[in-house]
């Protein structure tokens, strides 16, 4: 790998953290140096700094096209093909979250959907598809929020994420007034006097 100690860390890790995340190494490798990369890169020049072979970097490229994690661009005077990472951090993110859920949330839905339209025949199947409505329903409810949440500019998700435990103490404090989520009254904390 020919890079500078700060950038071959990252890219490491991020190769490291692809695996985990369900991409090949080197596609994690690839993503990461085109993220800090202050120009777009070529692929020979992404071959030679990362050190692997030049199939696996087009592959590599053709994962992250698909991701929509990669944008390819021209010089002017130049038949090569330069490819570099979306500038804007919150763009990424919505990116991956938008991709993840079309490619892992929609078919599970699908399924379920399907699975909730099905008769049971026995008390095990009624007892698995209420299992199944419980995860369907907090499935579509996410997806719902989400879907909220895409809507919002990245000044307007800073400041909703800035309210961090704010928001949740706002919420206890509703439910303890309130008596929680299911509307009951707090019981009384105060011992009976006898």
């Amino acid at each position: 790998m020919d890079l500078p100690p700060l950038s071959q860390a990252f890219v490491l890790h991020f190769g490291e953290m692809g695996s985990r995340w369900g991409i090949n190494r080197t596609v994690g490798q690839i993503y990461a140096l085109l993220f800090i990369s202050a120009r777009p890169l070529t692929a020979d020049e992404i071959t030679d700094r990362l050190g692997v072979s030049r199939s696996n970097v087009s592959m590599g490229l053709k994962e992250l096209s698909s991701w929509r994690l990669v944008r390819l661009s021209h010089q002017p005077g130049d038949r090569r093909d330069f490819y570099a990472a979306p500038e804007d951090v919150w763009a990424i993110f919505k990116t991956l979250a938008e991709e993840r859920q079309r490619r892992e949330v929609d078919p599970t839905l699908s399924m379920l959907r399907d699975a909730l339209l099905e008769a049971p025949d026995s008390a095990e199947e009624r007892h698995a598809q209420a299992r199944m409505r419980e995860m369907h329903d907090l499935i579509e409810q996410l997806t719902d929020w989400f879907a909220e949440v895409r809507k919002l500019s990245p000044a307007t998700l800073e400041k909703l994420m800035a309210l961090g435990t704010t928001a949740t103490k706002l919420l206890d404090m509703k439910e303890r007034l309130l008596g929680g989520p299911d509307k009951t009254p707090p019981a009384d904390p105060t011992p009976e006097i006898r």
